[in-house]
């Protein structure tokens, strides 16, 4: 009885010009084969007589190309050769035809050949970051594909064959130049997550709603204007992102995606929110910051799994009193918007641990945030400096009801010209005359041509500036600075080896603008031989960082 042998190669630690010769001595049983961030800059004949050979690993290397000779890979499943230079794919892949894994992102592959469309069993295929403007007309022979990434390319259009990709589960079609939504894709049925973000899309047509089984739908970053109603055929979507487009309207329609969990519809230009908004009640995560919106819908407070909501940067002038029976947010941000008041419902909301209501209109809080134990940041002012500012009790002037206050309120609308701090105590003429009078220290560089000629010598003189001295210690500098002087007369009473002499060096000392107590000022003389060679180290590292989704 014999026992086969799976022989692994993995040279990953070492940065390797080419392939070490020592792995053919294992060209027969070589399965998988490692040489990840290297710098190999092409693939030795030999490598291909390893016939064994199922995966072969080469990422982040100087490959400028991939050798025809790769055909003779007959057993291969699985190419990875990402953050390359390679332009393109010789057509005799076709004959890899186990191939079912190719990840070959961020490389400057201009096409795709027609061989490539004969690898029957791929089923993830990884093409982001590529210089591709189109896909081959029978791209949709690929029928076993599963995953398909083309983000960062420059495609306008998908090949009507795409239809026949009937497995296909998840698309990423994100930042390229589609203008509108491939049609093409309604017949995808099987589709689970569509990446269509940072695009041109100006409409969403009805057609997106025969992808039933779709559960993440990402159209950030366009220019859509409208949602169509048959949104709601999406029946089993749990994650719609709108972010970054000029909405103006949300269809009540939206209110039948019942497994949504993560809507994003901030930075639109939205005026009202649909009551239908209350019916998705499995919403964990909802965001409608960045927009024109005056008011919340009181069926939010039909929401009673939201965990994470953000309404920052609209024109909210209250909250309505059903908003306290989401009494499972832990993180809320009412930031810039015109609230004067708060409900006392809030204070039902026992799970808040953040909340942010800086930049609004509060007079005071209601003192049913008492109840707000977990609370561990409440933010009143954007230059706040502490997560939570005491509060104390007070009577409200009109209603006589107890309230809650503190030295930031009443809050003021911020002005970007006259932005004030939480203390309201900034005075930047004040901040600006203590600048300068905070120690400072200036490097002057003299070159003394008559120092050069004998010793070779460059003096640099590094004076400080020093901050005044307290009154009780001037006497004490002045009484040192005489018993130095005294010390030093009988030594300076020539000149130097200039024909300088010490009283015309001292008038050359720096005189500060202010009025200054006495100063000592001390001059380091560096010796030419100790003076750092100036030499210049330059570390390059040309690294193409790629964002990829969590597989």
């Amino acid at each position: 009885m014999t026992t086969k042998r799976k022989i692994i190669g993995r040279l990953v630690p070492c940065r390797l010009q080419q392939v070490p010769k020592e792995i053919f001595s294992f060209e027969r049983t070589l399965e998988e084969l490692y040489l990840d961030a290297n710098q190999i800059e092409e693939l030795p004949k030999q490598l291909f007589n390893c016939q064994a050979l199922r995966k072969l690993s080469m990422p982040d290397n100087d490959l400028s190309n991939l050798p025809t000779t790769i055909a003779s890979l007959v057993n291969l499943r699985e190419l990875d050769i990402s953050k390359n230079g390679i332009q393109e794919f010789p057509d005799n892949i076709k004959c890899c035809k186990c191939l079912s894994v190719v990840e070959a992102s961020v490389n400057p592959i201009a096409k795709l050949p027609d061989g490539f469309t004969q690898l029957l069993n791929l089923t993830q295929l990884f093409l982001n970051d590529a210089f591709l403007e189109y896909l081959p007309a029978n791209f949709g022979r690929l029928s076993k594909l599963r995953i398909l990434e083309l983000r960062e390319n420059h495609l306008k259009t998908m090949p009507k064959s795409i239809h026949r990709l009937s497995q296909l589960e998840r698309l990423d079609l994100g930042s390229n130049e589609f203008t509108e939504l491939p049609e093409v894709l309604e017949q995808i049925h099987n589709l689970k997550e569509l990446w269509m973000d940072n695009n041109s899309l100006q409409k969403i047509p009805g057609c997106i709603g025969k992808l039933r089984q779709l559960r993440y739908l990402d159209l950030a970053k366009n220019r859509i204007e409208s949602l169509d109603t048959d949104i709601s055929g999406c029946e089993c979507l749990e994650d719609l992102l709108l972010s970054s487009n000029m909405l103006q309207h949300l269809p009540d329609t939206i209110g039948m995606l019942k497994k949504l969990t993560t809507l994003k519809v901030d930075d639109n230009q939205l005026t009202s929110l649909p009551n239908t908004i209350g019916s998705l009640s499995l919403l964990e995560e909802f965001d409608c910051s960045c927009n024109e919106l005056e008011s919340l819908p009181p069926t939010i407070g039909y929401l009673p799994n939201l965990r994470t909501f953000s309404a920052d940067e609209n024109f909210l002038i209250e909250l309505p009193r059903e908003i306290g029976n989401c009494k499972n947010v832990t993180v809320m941000s009412l930031r810039s918007n015109k609230l004067e008041f708060l409900p006392d419902e809030i204070g039902q909301m026992t799970k808040l641990r953040v909340l942010n209501l800086s930049d609004n209109r509060l007079k005071n809080l209601p003192f049913t945030f008492t109840k707000l134990k977990d609370l561990a940041a409440l933010w009143l002012s954007d230059n706040q400096s502490k997560a939570l500012i005491p509060l104390q009790t007070e009577a409200h002037p009109e209603t006589k009801q107890r309230v809650l206050t503190n030295y930031m309120f009443p809050q003021q609308p911020r002005h970007d010209e006259d932005y004030q701090s939480d203390s309201d105590s900034f005075n930047p003429t004040l901040w600006e005359e203590q600048r300068q009078q905070r120690m400072t220290v200036a490097f002057e560089f003299e070159e003394k041509k008559e120092e050069e000629d004998n010793s070779g010598k460059v003096e640099i003189n590094l004076k400080r500036y020093p901050t005044p001295y307290p009154e009780d210690l001037k006497n004490m500098v002045k009484s040192v600075q005489n018993m130095v002087g005294k010390n030093q007369l009988p030594l300076s009473t020539g000149t130097n080896s200039s024909g300088t002499n010490m009283e015309s060096r001292k008038q050359e000392q720096y005189e500060p603008p202010w009025p200054m107590p006495p100063k000592e000022v001390t001059d380091w003389v560096i010796p030419h031989t100790q003076r750092p060679t100036h030499t210049t180290t330059l570390s390059l590292s040309l690294t193409h960082t790629h964002k990829y989704k969590n597989k």
